[in-house]
């Protein structure tokens, strides 16, 4: 069985590996049919025309239906006997198969393996079936990159390609490694990435990420990361992964199997050797091959394949339908984990916000002019990759101002920037704990209500620039989602000051909204939200400030579209889509999985328990016992896989 999400590789590999379990597929199939074909034969001969002649012609025909499914079983048992593993599911059906040979049942002995044999079969297709979906899902990653030299263009493997090199990309073709726009604006299929249908449009000289459809023109793009690095690679990585983090669910089940299988092994050989001691003390007939029959229809029963299979199944149905929706788990765990959050905690620019700024205001203090203010600001934030660095340079390339260049810059978390441009001049950009920090009166004129970034040059206040951001479409509907699932602490945390915090809560209906934040605040206020034991946090957020926050909540959900680096290798959930609507469908998914899951232990443990007393007290017969091992298997699988055919 297997416990692997989906294995590594592509192209010729995983060609191959189709293959093989395509013939392995075949020959299970041609050895089920032999086994039906001899034993339904044998049963309609004695059925309707006539016995078998001699009793050994009769064992010879069921050996014969029983050997093309029960050597593989027992091969497997031995398997794990080598291996210390003796107790498992192969041992018992050996065991129970055999048993019933050895008292005459051969008929049943065959249909015992026949049927285990086939809900095997089942079980080995769901799970095969699930990881195929995912990585069809996922593994989009071309196999060949068009490099391009000067008038030439040349076709080598993208893992060949290094940053810094031009690729073409035609229409229609994806798009192999991470870049940056050459050409003018065009359209991409996104959906491979982040689930959405509508294509993105990107302007010339914005990101293109591998596995990206070139949807209307043939592009050109310079590659900025290698291959292994691209973001389909670690999409795939996070995917291919996350069966290595096991659900509390999937660790008790393993757990208990280790106990359970001997133990009721134990209890087997008990429902034979009491009755007899029984019998032996009080002088009266003891019925071996009665007894016999009862211990191995509790065998056959006692077989814990249905828990072991459609659990990991569960959630493997879990990680596939988050995935199609542009939401990654990177572990079984996490979707129990968020299953049982109640509080929500969201970072607010690039979160709920689009962390597209505009500049709204410059404003001048002292011997500065408004242009002065923002070339110095403008060349202190050049080298930044924060949404409103990028809007501030924006306005001051719109403007055509020529700044100066930084020959020193040192960033301070959570405040700013401290740089030394080539003019001589010092400049401090950034919030206004840096301005005090630094021992600065600052001072911000008419803009009380918009995201402001302080200027200081050589220790004075120099100006200010406001800039504006706005919500995400679906932040309300974010908010909304969350409180249709019962969650209603719903909180924002912010290092924009008070009232811009507050304005953006008012539009989104949250009652608890904290600005003027440095990162050592937002992991103080999580800490004080986890000291309560009846509080399950999930914290929001893209920001590199965000990745120690996002390790501190019980489940961290990061932006991976435009998130850092930093943000998605921290978090446990990550967003491709960059919608924080997309938080409420990660956790109504983590609590349908963990629902069925449930479902599935409860529905097995309860039936086969059942049974096993009916068995024990002589009334199921081997035949229940099948339906209680293979019929509970494939009826939790089919549970199981409600989830991954959710849309």
């Amino acid at each position: 069985m297997c416990e692997s999400c989906c294995a590594n590789g592509h192209g010729h590999h995983a060609h191959g590996e189709e293959c093989h379990e395509e013939g392995n597929g075949r020959m299970a199939c041609l050895r089920l049919g032999l086994s039906a074909l001899v034993l339904f034969a044998g049963l309609i001969k004695e059925g309707c025309f006539s016995p078998f002649s001699e009793e050994w012609v009769r064992v010879v025909w069921y050996v014969a239906a029983y050997l093309p499914v029960g050597l593989p079983v027992m091969a497997e048992a031995l398997g794990g006997m080598r291996h210390g593993d003796v107790f498992n599911e192969f041992t018992l059906m050996s065991v129970a198969t055999v048993g019933a040979f050895a008292i005459g049942e051969y008929p049943e002995g065959v249909s015992v393996m026949l049927f285990y044999s086939l809900g095997e079969m089942f079980q080995d297709r769901a799970v095969g079936s699930a990881r195929r979906s995912i990585k069809a899902l996922l593994d989009v990653r071309p196999e060949t990159a068009a490099v391009v030299d000067g008038d030439h263009v040349r076709v080598v493997p993208p893992k060949d390609v290094r940053p810094g090199q031009v690729i073409e990309v035609v229409a229609g073709g994806r798009v192999p490694l991470d870049g940056v726009l050459l050409s003018d604006e065009a359209s991409f299929d996104t959906s491979a990435l982040t689930g959405e249908s509508l294509p993105r449009t990107v302007a010339r000289g914005g990101e293109v990420l591998a596995g990206m459809i070139a949807a209307d023109r043939v592009v050109r793009l310079r590659v900025t990361r290698v291959f292994g690095e691209s973001a389909i690679s670690r999409i795939l990585d996070m995917v291919q992964n996350a069966s290595a983090r096991k659900a509390p669910a999937e660790l008790f089940i393993r757990r208990f199997a280790r106990v359970y299988t001997p133990a009721v092994t134990g209890l087997a050989v008990l429902i034979v050797l009491v009755p007899w001691l029984v019998a032996s003390v009080q002088g009266v007939p003891y019925a071996f091959q009665d007894w016999l029959y009862r211990a191995l229809v509790f065998l056959v029963v006692s077989c814990p394949c249905a828990l072991v299979v459609s659990i990991p199944l569960g959630y493997f149905g879990g990680i596939g339908a988050a995935s199609r929706k542009g939401v990654l788990f990177k572990g079984g765990n996490y979707l129990d984990a968020l299953a049982k959050v109640n509080t929500v905690v969201f970072d607010k620019t690039g979160t709920l916000t689009r962390g597209i700024f505009s500049v709204r205001q410059v404003a001048a203090h002292g011997p500065w002019k408004e242009n002065d203010v923002l070339r110095f600001v403008a060349a202190a934030e050049r080298s930044s990759s924060h949404p409103i660095a990028k809007a501030v340079v924006a306005h001051a390339e719109r403007l055509r101002l020529s700044c100066p260049l930084a020959t020193d810059t040192v960033e301070i978390a959570g405040q700013g920037l401290a740089v030394k441009l080539d003019d001589g001049h010092t400049v401090l950009a950034g919030n206004r704990h840096l301005m005090q920090a630094h021992g600065v009166d600052c001072d911000a004129e008419g803009v009380e209500t918009d995201t402001v970034v302080y200027c200081a040059v050589d220790g004075r206040y120099a100006g200010c620039v406001s800039l504006a951001d706005t919500l995400k479409d679906d932040a309300r509907q974010a908010v909304d989602g969350l409180k249709k699932l019962g969650i209603e602490n719903i909180q924002v945390l912010s290092g924009d000051r008070q009232e811009i915090v507050t304005k953006f809560a008012a539009q989104l209906d949250v009652k608890e909204a904290f600005g003027g934040l440095l990162p050592q605040d937002k992991v103080e206020h999580v800490e004080a939200l986890r000291r309560n034991p009846a509080c399950r946090v999930a914290f929001v957020g893209d920001g590199i400030n965000d990745a120690p926050v996002l390790a501190l909540s019980h489940v961290g959900i990061a932006m991976g579209g435009l998130g850092s680096d930093a943000a998605v290798e921290t978090a446990d959930v990550v967003i491709q889509t960059d919608q924080p609507s997309r938080v409420a469908t990660a956790i109504g998914i983590g609590r349908r999985t963990r629902c069925i899951v449930w479902q599935n232990v409860g529905m097995a443990i309860g039936i086969k328990v059942l049974v096993m007393v009916l068995g024990a007290f002589g009334v199921a017969t081997l035949w229940e016992a099948v339906f209680a091992d293979v019929g509970v298997a494939l009826l939790a699988i089919l549970n199981a896989m409600r989830l991954s055919v959710n849309k």
